[in-house]
């Protein structure tokens, strides 16, 4: 099957897609875009979350067929060129990044809580981040990121 679908603002077609394959199998093996990790294959630890249409999804849930003539921006799509979106500038100066796997998933889902909420509360930034698993850093670190992004992006207001 051929997929025809906008990635990070430009439009790619993909070709022998497996009817079964998912949105995640997709980017990473056949895009080249290795950022959305592949970890539970269930959608229940967040490490492949990618916008999808403008809204935050679970990449291992979605087939690829059905991205046919959609949006997708993937981690790597949050990035303008070479500088960093001030989410993930943020992720890497508080040290929320560790082992990695998780991180791709939770600053795609900051991200988006940024921006329908640029002033977020504790109890709101653990809500938006409740389906995001992480093993390796305790959470303190995320939401030390995730504040200081807001702060950030505040501020550029």
């Amino acid at each position: 099957m051929r997929v025809t679908v906008t990635v990070n603002g430009s439009e790619e077609t993909v070709d022998d897609v497996w009817e079964g394959e998912s949105l995640l199998y997709m980017l990473r093996e056949r895009m080249g875009l290795p950022g959305s990790k592949n970890a539970c294959e269930q959608g229940e630890c967040g490490s492949c979350t990618v916008y999808l249409d403008g809204v935050p999804a679970c990449a291992c849930l979605i087939a690829a067929g059905q991205v046919e003539g959609r949006e997708v921006r993937t981690v790597e799509g949050l990035a303008g060129g070479e500088r960093l979106d001030p989410v993930q500038e943020a992720f890497v100066e508080a040290g929320a990044v560790q082992c990695g796997f998780c991180t791709p998933g939770l600053i795609v889902q900051s991200h988006d809580l940024i921006g329908r909420n640029p002033a977020p509360t504790d109890a709101e930034i653990r809500e938006a981040l409740a389906g995001n698993l992480c093993r390796c850093t305790g959470y303190e670190k995320i939401l030390d990121a995730v504040r200081l992004a807001a702060r950030r992006k505040a501020a550029a207001r």
